[in-house]
């Protein structure tokens, strides 16, 4: 039996210098022991009018007293739990285009690590729409966006700020799972199947998934957004499942999920034809609820 080891947290001032040292062509790297929010500090600091202007710039905390997900819900965190930080990002994006953000995030977090995981593995790391990591089907990684106008350093119309926040579970998924009453994963649980997964540091998770997210917006903005569908599929959690699109609890669609567009939209194929879904909770619905055609 393999026993899951939890990946230790250095302090701030060692998390700062391995991460700064791993991407040094980002303008501001910081980590600090506790603050509200990464997001909203990098988001503050974007709509001011003084402070640094080049980007990209990093944060990260070993805590986080108003940490936030999707949809307005806290995010629940301990000192040594979870692995939290926060990238800005200047993107060259039209308004129509900005909501791709969400998942594109999602896709190159979830490809950044794959990269780590062992071939007969990684399949096991998938991502649910909009922009959540899963391992096994329990969720493992949330991920907020958050846009900001450039203020008054604003190179174009088309100039805007992105905001990735990212929580990522380092241990605690059986307190969760009671906690939250669903299934919630951890990165322990990856180690114990895969033991050279053991060896990558906290700050080298940071890197990689903060680099990621450099190259892939870099990607959109030279090329545009075609590449997505093709890629997201080969990290699709809901590929062919039927699902239920929810907002409050109330049922806005249901169909099979069948991909998404060069927007990010998810597909779902229904009695009424394909259509794009914008916006809502995704339920992956018991194969008791699906009526056999």
């Amino acid at each position: 039996m393999t026993i899951s080891t939890p990946l230790h947290l250095p302090d701030p001032e060692q998390m700062l210098n391995q991460v700064s040292a791993a991407l040094p062509h980002f303008r501001q790297v910081r980590w600090v022991q506790t603050t509200h929010s990464t997001n909203a500090d990098l988001l503050a600091m974007a709509r001011s009018t003084s402070g640094p202007l080049a980007r990209p710039w990093l944060l990260g905390a070993h805590l986080q007293e108003r940490g936030r997900g999707r949809a307005g819900r806290n995010w629940q965190n301990r000192p040594g739990a979870n692995l939290m930080f926060s990238c800005a990002f200047d993107v060259f994006l039209p308004p129509k285009e900005l909501p791709t953000l969400s998942p594109l995030a999602g896709l190159a977090a979830c490809e950044a690590l794959r990269e780590l995981i062992s071939p007969e593995q990684r399949g096991h790391l998938t991502m649910k729409w909009p922009n959540d990591l899963q391992w096994q089907s329990a969720k493992l990684a949330g991920i907020l966006v958050e846009v900001s106008r450039a203020g008054t350093a604003r190179l174009s119309p088309d100039h805007h700020v992105a905001i990735i926040g990212m929580g990522l579970n380092l241990d605690d998924a059986r307190a969760l799972s009671t906690s939250l009453n669903r299934k919630v994963a951890d990165w322990s649980e990856i180690t114990a199947k895969d033991s050279s997964v053991a060896t990558v540091p906290a700050a080298g998770l940071v890197a990689r998934i903060a680099q990621s997210w450099y190259d892939c917006l870099n990607q959109v903005t030279a090329h545009g957004l075609d590449f997505l569908p093709e890629r997201y599929a080969q990290v699709d959690a809901l590929l062919g499942q039927h699902v239920n699109i929810l907002d409050d609890g109330r049922l806005l669609q249901a169909g099979i999920a069948c991909g998404v567009n060069r927007l990010g939209q998810l597909l779902l194929r229904s009695p009424q034809g394909e259509q794009a879904v914008t916006v809502g909770e995704v339920s992956v619905r018991p194969q008791s609820e699906v009526t056999q055609p």
